[in-house]
């Protein structure tokens, strides 16, 4: 068995309470890393009857995929506790920049410096230019408009940068000399019709990653990013996920613990000698040429 060497190092991991946040919290965790996850959970579209409901069906769509969102951190954690593995916890709106260094303050004194940086958190509404996309199915398709675009950027574009650099401050502060940064993007970063917010949000986080892993590899921090095909969190419809299984060569949806695996994997001493790489994750769903 290939041994990470992991064991004792401490991550944060943000967007921790459900989907590819809690797969990879998990996974780090059985390598004996101690995790301290970070969480959100937005304004709720749909009631507390609708959502628990979803989860009791768990068919996938837009109030299953809310319902996670939604989800107590307290589950991750006896998830944790039950396994005797490390974990803290603390719900934080990254749209607040002042909230980023109260993240990193609470891990270094409850757990040590951060070793591992996860940067998973995401804000996602879709939104088009064309007039005639527009939807109140579900959540809606919305024009695009100024506060849409900001919140986009705001959440899933400066906080990871402004993440990073916290991460690096109190990398130099404890003269820590091995470190490792993961960012979520998508493999749809380039171009997505009717979420179009989203994927340059996306593409920023993926420009901010390699600028990143030009600067910060003189201290021993390597930066990489996974890109997820479609990755079944609770949003893909039942009638989807056989579209996307037909169009995946790989031949099926991706899980969380898919994602997590790459993490694991980029978070490991087997990767080293990799930094600013893009990884899509997705089964084949999308080649690069």
């Amino acid at each position: 068995m290939i041994d990470p060497k992991l064991n004792g190092k401490v991550a944060l991991i943000t967007g921790a309470n459900h989907g590819i946040g809690a797969a990879t919290a998990l996974a780090l965790g059985e390598q004996g890393v101690k995790v301290f996850a970070s969480f959100f959970r937005p304004p709720r579209p749909y009631s507390e009857t609708e959502l628990q409901g979803a989860e009791k069906a768990g068919i996938g769509g837009d109030v299953l995929y809310r319902a996670m969102q939604h989800k107590p951190i307290s589950e991750l954690v006896n998830q944790f506790r039950d396994a005797g593995m490390t974990i803290s916890a603390l719900e934080a709106d990254l749209a607040d920049a002042t909230n980023i260094s109260k993240l990193f303050d609470a891990c270094a004194e409850e757990l040590g410096p951060v070793d591992i940086l996860i940067n998973n958190h995401t804000h996602c509404v879709l939104e088009t230019f064309d007039p005639e996309q527009t939807s109140t199915d579900g959540s809606g398709i919305f024009l695009s408009t100024a506060a849409n675009i900001d919140a986009h950027f705001v959440i899933n574009s400066r906080s990871y940068a402004l993440m990073m650099q916290a991460y690096l401050n109190q990398y130099l502060e404890n003269g820590l000399r091995w470190g490792r940064i993961v960012n979520t993007s998508t493999d749809a970063a380039h171009c997505h019709p009717l979420n179009i917010s989203y994927a340059a949000s996306k593409h920023a986080i993926e420009s901010y990653s390699h600028s990143a892993a030009c600067e910060l590899g003189k201290y021993g921090i390597t930066v990489n990013v996974v890109a997820p095909g479609p990755i079944q969190t609770g949003y893909i419809e039942p009638e989807n996920e056989k579209v996307i299984a037909k169009s995946t060569p790989l031949g099926r949806v991706g899980k969380p613990e898919d994602v997590a695996d790459v993490t694991v994997f980029l978070c490991s001493e087997q990767a080293r000698w990799l930094t600013g790489q893009l990884l899509y994750v997705g089964g084949g769903y999308r080649i690069p040429q």
